[in-house]
Protein backbone atom coordinates (compact mmCIF):
# COMPACT_ATOMS: atom_id res chain seq x y z
CA UNK A 1 0.00 0.00 0.00
CA UNK A 2 1.49 3.44 -1.03
CA UNK A 3 2.82 5.50 2.19
CA UNK A 4 2.71 9.18 2.71
CA UNK A 5 4.09 11.86 4.89
CA UNK A 6 1.31 13.94 5.75
CA UNK A 7 2.68 15.95 8.73
CA UNK A 8 -0.91 17.00 9.86
CA UNK A 9 -3.53 15.99 13.03
CA UNK A 10 -4.54 12.91 11.92
CA UNK A 11 -7.82 10.94 13.57
CA UNK A 12 -10.08 8.09 12.46
CA UNK A 13 -12.74 9.23 10.52
CA UNK A 14 -11.69 12.63 9.32
CA UNK A 15 -12.30 14.27 6.47
CA UNK A 16 -8.69 16.01 5.18
CA UNK A 17 -7.12 17.63 2.04
CA UNK A 18 -4.03 16.20 1.95
CA UNK A 19 -0.50 18.44 1.91
CA UNK A 20 0.69 19.65 -1.25
CA UNK A 21 3.16 17.49 -1.56
CA UNK A 22 1.25 14.17 -0.79
CA UNK A 23 -1.47 14.95 -3.06
CA UNK A 24 1.29 15.73 -5.49
CA UNK A 25 2.55 12.29 -5.33
CA UNK A 26 -0.93 10.61 -5.28
CA UNK A 27 -1.71 12.18 -8.28
CA UNK A 28 1.82 10.88 -10.21
CA UNK A 29 0.90 7.43 -9.09
CA UNK A 30 -2.96 8.11 -10.48
CA UNK A 31 -4.70 6.64 -7.75
CA UNK A 32 -8.19 7.09 -7.77
CA UNK A 33 -11.48 7.45 -5.19
CA UNK A 34 -11.54 4.55 -3.14
CA UNK A 35 -8.03 3.41 -3.43
CA UNK A 36 -6.15 2.47 0.31
CA UNK A 37 -2.94 4.45 1.13
CA UNK A 38 -1.39 5.08 4.49
CA UNK A 39 -0.47 8.17 6.35
CA UNK A 40 1.96 8.95 8.72
CA UNK A 41 3.11 12.33 10.26
CA UNK A 42 6.66 11.80 11.04
CA UNK A 43 6.99 12.69 15.12
CA UNK A 44 10.68 13.09 14.64
CA UNK A 45 12.47 16.20 14.98
CA UNK A 46 10.21 17.91 12.72
CA UNK A 47 7.30 19.79 15.32
CA UNK A 48 7.20 21.98 17.95
CA UNK A 49 6.39 20.82 21.23
CA UNK A 50 2.62 22.98 20.82
CA UNK A 51 1.92 20.09 18.02
CA UNK A 52 0.67 17.20 20.26
CA UNK A 53 -0.78 15.41 17.51
CA UNK A 54 2.50 14.46 16.46
CA UNK A 55 3.26 12.51 19.67
CA UNK A 56 0.93 9.78 18.60
CA UNK A 57 3.17 8.30 16.26
CA UNK A 58 2.24 5.06 14.43
CA UNK A 59 0.56 5.37 10.92
CA UNK A 60 -3.13 5.77 9.35
CA UNK A 61 -5.26 3.74 6.76
CA UNK A 62 -6.98 5.72 4.37
CA UNK A 63 -8.93 6.22 1.65
CA UNK A 64 -8.86 8.71 -1.29
CA UNK A 65 -12.44 10.39 -1.26
CA UNK A 66 -11.72 13.06 -4.13
CA UNK A 67 -9.41 13.63 -6.74
CA UNK A 68 -9.40 17.34 -8.48
CA UNK A 69 -6.67 18.96 -10.26
CA UNK A 70 -4.20 19.81 -7.15
CA UNK A 71 -6.24 18.74 -4.33
CA UNK A 72 -6.68 15.19 -3.02
CA UNK A 73 -9.43 14.68 -0.15
CA UNK A 74 -8.95 11.43 1.92
CA UNK A 75 -10.94 9.71 4.71
CA UNK A 76 -8.73 8.64 7.50
CA UNK A 77 -9.12 5.27 8.87
CA UNK A 78 -7.49 3.14 11.63
CA UNK A 79 -4.33 3.97 13.78
CA UNK A 80 -1.72 1.53 14.13
CA UNK A 81 0.84 2.26 16.93
CA UNK A 82 3.54 0.11 14.79
CA UNK A 83 6.95 1.77 14.82
CA UNK A 84 9.98 0.33 12.74
CA UNK A 85 13.07 2.01 15.19
CA UNK A 86 15.62 0.29 17.44
CA UNK A 87 13.88 -1.94 19.77
CA UNK A 88 15.52 -0.64 22.75
CA UNK A 89 14.71 3.14 22.07
CA UNK A 90 17.79 3.89 21.19
CA UNK A 91 18.82 6.87 18.66
CA UNK A 92 21.90 8.08 16.95
CA UNK A 93 22.54 11.31 15.45
CA UNK A 94 24.67 11.55 12.77
CA UNK A 95 26.94 15.08 11.92
CA UNK A 96 28.84 14.78 9.08
CA UNK A 97 31.28 16.90 6.26
CA UNK A 98 29.42 16.77 3.75
CA UNK A 99 30.34 14.60 0.43
CA UNK A 100 30.56 16.28 -2.66
CA UNK A 101 28.03 15.94 -5.54
CA UNK A 102 25.38 13.83 -5.28
CA UNK A 103 26.46 11.74 -2.29
CA UNK A 104 24.71 13.76 0.07
CA UNK A 105 21.72 13.00 -1.15
CA UNK A 106 22.81 9.33 -1.72
CA UNK A 107 23.87 9.18 2.27
CA UNK A 108 21.09 11.04 3.90
CA UNK A 109 18.62 8.47 1.96
CA UNK A 110 20.61 5.51 2.98
CA UNK A 111 20.67 6.68 6.19
CA UNK A 112 17.41 7.33 6.78
CA UNK A 113 16.67 4.27 5.76
CA UNK A 114 19.04 2.94 8.50
CA UNK A 115 17.25 4.79 11.03
CA UNK A 116 18.99 7.30 11.79
CA UNK A 117 17.53 10.22 14.19
CA UNK A 118 19.43 13.33 12.93
CA UNK A 119 21.66 14.27 10.45
CA UNK A 120 24.42 17.44 10.78
CA UNK A 121 25.52 18.75 7.42
CA UNK A 122 28.75 20.33 8.87
CA UNK A 123 31.28 22.12 6.83
CA UNK A 124 35.34 21.44 7.27
CA UNK A 125 38.30 22.05 6.62
CA UNK A 126 39.11 19.87 3.94
CA UNK A 127 35.25 20.19 2.64
CA UNK A 128 34.93 20.18 -1.06
CA UNK A 129 31.17 21.69 -0.64
CA UNK A 130 30.54 24.66 1.09
CA UNK A 131 26.83 26.07 1.51
CA UNK A 132 25.49 29.32 2.88
CA UNK A 133 22.75 31.54 2.62
CA UNK A 134 19.73 30.97 0.42
CA UNK A 135 22.24 28.21 -1.46
CA UNK A 136 21.94 26.19 2.14
CA UNK A 137 18.37 26.96 2.56
CA UNK A 138 17.37 25.51 -0.42
CA UNK A 139 19.61 21.88 0.25
CA UNK A 140 18.62 21.25 3.28
CA UNK A 141 15.10 22.04 1.66
CA UNK A 142 15.90 19.13 -0.86
CA UNK A 143 17.65 16.73 2.08
CA UNK A 144 14.36 17.04 4.02
CA UNK A 145 12.71 15.89 1.71
CA UNK A 146 14.73 13.16 0.34
CA UNK A 147 14.66 11.61 4.18
CA UNK A 148 10.52 11.80 3.77
CA UNK A 149 10.70 10.13 0.69
CA UNK A 150 12.87 7.40 2.13
CA UNK A 151 10.77 6.94 4.84
CA UNK A 152 7.61 7.11 2.58
CA UNK A 153 9.73 4.04 0.46
CA UNK A 154 11.32 2.28 3.54
CA UNK A 155 8.33 2.09 6.02
CA UNK A 156 9.88 4.52 8.69
CA UNK A 157 7.39 6.70 10.91
CA UNK A 158 10.13 8.89 12.23
CA UNK A 159 11.15 11.37 9.48
CA UNK A 160 15.02 12.24 10.88
CA UNK A 161 15.46 15.99 11.25
CA UNK A 162 17.96 17.41 8.92
CA UNK A 163 19.70 20.33 10.36
CA UNK A 164 20.91 23.38 8.99
CA UNK A 165 24.40 23.47 7.74
CA UNK A 166 27.22 24.76 10.25
CA UNK A 167 31.01 24.61 10.61
CA UNK A 168 32.16 22.19 12.54
CA UNK A 169 34.23 24.37 14.95
CA UNK A 170 30.52 26.31 15.72
CA UNK A 171 28.20 23.16 15.85
CA UNK A 172 31.05 21.43 18.61
CA UNK A 173 30.76 24.68 20.53
CA UNK A 174 26.83 24.62 20.25
CA UNK A 175 26.56 21.04 22.10
CA UNK A 176 26.14 20.69 26.11
CA UNK A 177 28.70 19.39 28.32
CA UNK A 178 29.85 16.11 27.50
CA UNK A 179 27.68 12.92 29.55
CA UNK A 180 24.34 13.04 28.03
CA UNK A 181 24.68 11.33 25.20
CA UNK A 182 27.71 9.20 24.14
CA UNK A 183 29.57 10.04 21.34
CA UNK A 184 31.96 8.56 18.57
CA UNK A 185 34.54 10.41 15.92
CA UNK A 186 35.78 8.23 13.44
CA UNK A 187 39.47 8.79 12.92
CA UNK A 188 42.27 6.59 11.07
CA UNK A 189 44.38 8.30 14.06
CA UNK A 190 46.58 5.68 16.19
CA UNK A 191 44.71 4.40 19.31
CA UNK A 192 41.17 4.81 17.75
CA UNK A 193 39.32 1.53 18.93
CA UNK A 194 37.47 -0.45 15.90
CA UNK A 195 33.57 0.87 16.53
CA UNK A 196 32.40 -3.09 16.91
CA UNK A 197 34.75 -3.73 19.88
CA UNK A 198 33.19 -0.49 21.51
CA UNK A 199 29.48 -1.19 20.49
CA UNK A 200 29.89 -5.09 21.13
CA UNK A 201 31.23 -5.42 25.25
CA UNK A 202 28.57 -2.56 25.72
CA UNK A 203 31.16 0.35 25.96
CA UNK A 204 28.39 2.63 24.46
CA UNK A 205 26.39 2.73 27.44
CA UNK A 206 23.94 5.82 26.66
CA UNK A 207 20.94 5.65 25.13
CA UNK A 208 21.52 8.13 22.75
CA UNK A 209 25.06 8.59 20.02
CA UNK A 210 26.34 11.33 18.32
CA UNK A 211 28.66 10.07 15.26
CA UNK A 212 31.02 12.63 14.01
CA UNK A 213 32.45 11.58 10.38
CA UNK A 214 34.43 13.70 8.28
CA UNK A 215 34.20 14.40 4.41
CA UNK A 216 36.47 13.66 1.40
CA UNK A 217 39.69 13.50 2.91
CA UNK A 218 38.33 13.13 6.57
CA UNK A 219 38.93 15.41 9.44
CA UNK A 220 42.10 17.32 9.82
CA UNK A 221 44.77 16.83 13.14
CA UNK A 222 43.26 20.28 14.62
CA UNK A 223 39.71 19.39 14.25
CA UNK A 224 39.71 15.84 15.30
CA UNK A 225 41.39 17.18 18.76
CA UNK A 226 38.76 19.88 19.17
CA UNK A 227 36.13 16.90 18.53
CA UNK A 228 37.86 14.95 20.88
CA UNK A 229 38.16 18.27 23.70
CA UNK A 230 34.68 18.29 23.16
CA UNK A 231 34.04 14.16 24.43
CA UNK A 232 34.36 12.60 21.28
CA UNK A 233 36.16 9.24 21.31
CA UNK A 234 38.29 8.31 18.22
CA UNK A 235 37.21 4.97 16.79
CA UNK A 236 37.96 2.98 12.99
CA UNK A 237 36.08 0.77 10.96
CA UNK A 238 38.99 -1.28 10.11
CA UNK A 239 42.08 -0.77 8.32
CA UNK A 240 40.24 0.05 4.83
CA UNK A 241 39.70 3.49 3.53
CA UNK A 242 36.37 3.80 2.95
CA UNK A 243 34.52 6.91 0.90
CA UNK A 244 32.82 9.66 3.33
CA UNK A 245 29.78 8.06 2.26
CA UNK A 246 30.48 4.57 2.57
CA UNK A 247 32.22 5.46 6.25
CA UNK A 248 29.48 7.07 7.90
CA UNK A 249 27.14 4.60 6.50
CA UNK A 250 28.84 1.24 7.54
CA UNK A 251 29.07 3.25 11.34
CA UNK A 252 25.48 3.65 11.48
CA UNK A 253 24.91 0.26 10.32
CA UNK A 254 26.77 -1.11 13.03
CA UNK A 255 25.60 1.30 16.06
CA UNK A 256 21.56 0.61 14.97
CA UNK A 257 21.96 -3.14 13.79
Amino acid sequence: MPRFYCPVPLASDALLDLPAGAARHVQVLRLQPGDSITLFNGRHGLHSEADAWASMGGEFEATITHMGRSDVGVRVGAHSAVERESDDGASVHLAVGMPANDRMDWLVEKATELGVASIQPLMTERSVLRLSGERADKKIAHWQSVAIASCEQCGGNRVPLVHGVKTLAAWLQALPAPGSDARCLLSLADGSVPLHQLHGTGGLTQQHTTFLSGPEGGLGTAEEAAAIAHGFAPVSLGPRVLRAETAALTALARLLA
